[in-house]
């Protein structure tokens, strides 16, 4: 048997036929199910879930009180604030149960999105590279790259870096963030990069 080169606290639990990345952390009381796939250099704090067949990519962070359900997937340096909500189904009742993939709509999580501290994600949507979901935020449609979101339900009220700083876009709408090194263009309603 191979040494382990992740750590896991001796309060959480992790299944059997799980992947673990090199140097990820789980903290206490978090709970990764069966079928889950975790890059490296995660953190995932107290108190996380992590279900069935979720694919986590690397360097995510995922703090306090937060489930990831089965059909959530989170690409690279995604960051899950604190007690944050996801959903899987659209319609629950306790009357007439969805339970099992078939029922479960996809999330998708992009590189580098940030989604803040008590924000929701409705199930089905896309959240675009690098966005940032305001705290509290209750996202209801798909979230463009770069977009800066917040309220209920959550709305465009400016565009960020891949560092998460404020973009000011000039006559030409072209913005630089000095911390990512990096030139954007804000053209047809959308930020891309520039090289």
């Amino acid at each position: 048997m191979s040494e382990k080169n992740y750590y896991v606290n001796q309060y959480a639990v992790v299944d059997d036929n799980v992947e673990i990345g090199e140097g990820t952390k789980i903290w206490h009381f978090s709970h990764v199910q069966s079928g889950a796939k975790i890059g490296k250099k995660c953190v995932l704090g107290q108190n996380v879930n992590v279900a069935t067949d979720v694919l986590i990519g690397n360097f995510v962070k995922i703090q306090n009180n937060v489930s990831v359900y089965e059909a959530v997937t989170l690409e690279d340096y995604v960051f899950c604030g604190p007690s944050m909500v996801f959903t899987n189904i659209v319609d629950p009742r306790c009357k007439y149960p969805q339970v099992g993939k078939d029922y479960y709509i996809p999330t998708l999580i992009k590189e580098g999105a940030s989604l803040g501290a008590n924000s929701t994600i409705v199930c089905g949507h896309t959240v675009g590279r690098f966005a940032f979901v305001g705290a509290g935020s209750v996202v209801t449609k798909n979230i463009p790259d770069f977009a800066l979101v917040v309220g209920n339900p959550a709305r465009i009220i400016g565009w960020v870096s891949e560092a998460g700083k404020r973009l000011k876009f000039d006559e030409n709408g072209f913005a630089f963030c000095a911390q990512s090194n990096k030139k954007y263009k804000f053209e047809n309603n959308i930020v891309v990069e520039v090289e």
